[in-house]
């Protein structure tokens, strides 16, 4: 069934790339899927405020890059954060260390990807994954494009860091082809 206009069937095919975003971005599927459905309400009711002819899909990141923002300035979000990040690393649980934990949860590009902080993060995800372009993910992000490529270039150096195995005496180099 088609939608009630062509910018509607848009933002239609745009729910995959939103959703996939929204999954890096958030601890959990739920949190994910409430940001994208967040998202989506907000744009089909402003869609008159979107100017034809621009970028449909960097206008709808950035308004789920502003819910996130205004989301996570929450206090109940970053106590949230804060207590599921002292669980995923282990801090005051008893339960004995998995021996088998060791660099395979370095190599675990999600955990990676969740490690890098906030900012490095969304313009990596959207670089990379979303294949938007640096003037495009400034836009979403509201940010200069220099920013965009200084947070992206601190992206790409922490992750390779954290994706590493310990004691590789291989020279540092491009091993994870996220670059355009």
């Amino acid at each position: 069934m088609r939608g009630v206009s062509p910018a509607h069937d848009a933002l239609v095919a745009l729910i995959p790339r939103l959703r996939r975003y929204a999954r890096m971005l958030c601890a959990d599927a739920a949190a994910a899927d409430d940001l994208v459905q967040d998202t989506l309400e907000r744009a089909c009711t402003r869609l008159a405020q979107w100017r034809p002819g621009s970028d449909l899909a960097a206008w709808a990141f950035t308004i789920m890059h502003n819910l996130f923002v205004s989301e996570t300035r929450r206090p109940r979000y970053r106590l949230e954060t804060a207590q599921e990040l002292a669980a995923e690393a282990g801090e005051g649980t008893d339960a004995a260390p998995d021996p088998a934990a060791g660099w395979a949860d370095a190599l675990d590009l999600e955990r990676a990807l969740r490690a890098l902080p906030q900012a490095q993060r969304q313009v990596l995800l959207l670089v990379a994954f979303e294949d938007m372009s640096y003037e495009q993910v400034a836009a979403v992000v509201d940010v200069p494009t220099g920013t965009v490529m200084s947070r992206l270039s601190r992206a790409r150096a922490r992750l390779r860091e954290l994706l590493e195995p310990a004691g590789d005496s291989r020279p540092a180099g491009p091993r994870l082809r996220l670059m355009k």
